[in-house]
């Protein structure tokens, strides 16, 4: 996976009107980059933030978080990009507060927050490639400039912003699963947060009733059928990366809740 550096998404930066900061509303904390913001402040840039994915929350949860990054001083917008909505609302902000016309926006973003997502719906057909999974085919690899309508277009950062975020975020959206060479460790981190705020997520994903990580991938491996062929022992690694897979695909409920952040 190539990974936009520093110095390259401060040239994104400098060159943009307005910069559009994509972020998971399922954890807007760990899927924001204050780097990235600050940079765009320090260059007196238009920064518009999108919570994406709102349709995996509650839409009073969605208001909620809203409410808290605007109350931070930003223009806020949240979307369900792959269902189109609220992204004409998105693109009618976007050029409200362009400074100039016609103009750029650049859109950067964490691995998997729906970047490309994001400007193929608001452009209305495809255009930046897209991949549920780090890594995979789909993965934006060069700059593209991409007309959304006459004199608004759309920087397209070659990678994203390099991770930040803290553990597990860092590790299992910065490389793909197959290349974590241990994907083990990150799995269960990323186990214990989900079921910190959907207990009933991994039966509801899996069917699975147990609440240890670790008995999750072993119970995981044994009911896809995967084993050690020399010992027979559940292939946890496997059940792991498919966990962090799953993750990214949406296919396990949860949601950091804004009270908490509060």
């Amino acid at each position: 996976m190539e990974l936009a550096s520093w110095r390259m998404l401060a040239r994104t930066i400098k060159n943009a009107d307005v910069i559009v900061e994509v972020v998971d509303i399922r954890d807007p904390v760990h899927t924001r980059s204050r780097r990235a913001e600050r940079m765009a402040e320090a260059l007196d840039k238009e920064l518009v933030i999108v919570l994406n994915k709102a349709d995996l929350v509650p839409r009073s949860v969605a208001e909620k978080w809203k409410r808290i990054i605007e109350g931070q001083g930003y223009e806020v917008m949240y979307v369900s990009a792959t269902r189109r909505l609220g992204t004409r609302m998105l693109r009618g902000l976007i050029k409200a507060v362009a400074p100039i016309k016609p103009f750029s926006a650049a859109v950067i973003g964490y691995p998997k927050t729906g970047k490309s997502s994001v400007i193929n719906a608001l452009r209305g057909r495809k255009g930046a490639s897209t991949s549920p999974i780090p890594g995979s085919p789909g993965y934006t690899k060069a700059i593209q400039l991409l007309k959304v309508e006459p004199g608004f277009y759309m920087i397209d950062t070659p990678g994203v912003i390099p991770v930040e975020g803290g553990w597990p975020e860092a590790v299992i959206r910065g490389r793909s699963p197959e290349e974590l060479s241990d994907p083990v460790r990150p799995a269960m981190a990323l186990l214990e947060r989900i079921l910190r705020y959907n207990p009933r997520a991994v039966l509801e994903a899996y069917g699975i009733e147990e609440r240890d990580p670790y008995a999750i991938l072993e119970a995981l491996a044994r009911k896809r059928g995967w084993f050690y062929k020399k010992d027979k022992e559940p292939l946890v690694e496997e059940a792991a990366r498919t966990v962090i897979r799953d993750y990214h695909k949406s296919k396990i409920r949860f949601y950091l809740p804004p009270e908490e952040y509060l």
